[in-house]
């Protein structure tokens, strides 16, 4: 697990490889995860990010049990989030929204994200503070 950015992490943003890796048990996510949890960080999780990782199961029961602890916040693309969204997408040039919401919400809450693809990240904002998993 790499960190890049910021010097203090004030939260966590998670994308769908951070969830993926939780889901496949990796010691590294977990640990941090359950730090942030023990020490109060905020967390939060893009709703495009949910459904890209959940496909239900006995599989994920660490996914659904992060997602259910309610200091985690999941959050919504409404229509207001969804054209930012779509203004960053045609900025950055990226196109897979669910990244772009995931660099979006980081900023917006000075969070650092957690990613296991930190050049797609970076392409739609260099500068992000990111936590490689």
């Amino acid at each position: 697990m790499t960190a890049t950015g910021r010097k203090s992490v004030t939260g966590l943003t998670l994308d769908t490889g951070a969830l993926l890796a939780l889901e496949r048990g990796d010691s590294r996510v977990r640990a941090l995860l359950r730090r942030a949890l023990e020490t109060g960080l905020p967390l939060s999780v893009p709703a495009g990010v949910v459904a890209q990782a959940w496909r239900g199961g006995p599989r994920q029961a660490r996914v659904a049990r992060l997602l259910a602890d309610p200091s985690v916040y999941v959050a919504p693309l409404d229509d207001t989030t969804a054209r930012a969204v779509g203004l960053l997408c045609g900025r950055s040039g990226h196109r897979d929204i669910v990244d772009v919401h995931v660099a979006l919400l980081a900023e917006e809450l000075g969070h650092t994200a957690v990613t296991s693809d930190p050049e797609d990240l970076s392409a739609v904002h260099p500068g992000l503070p990111l936590i490689t998993v």
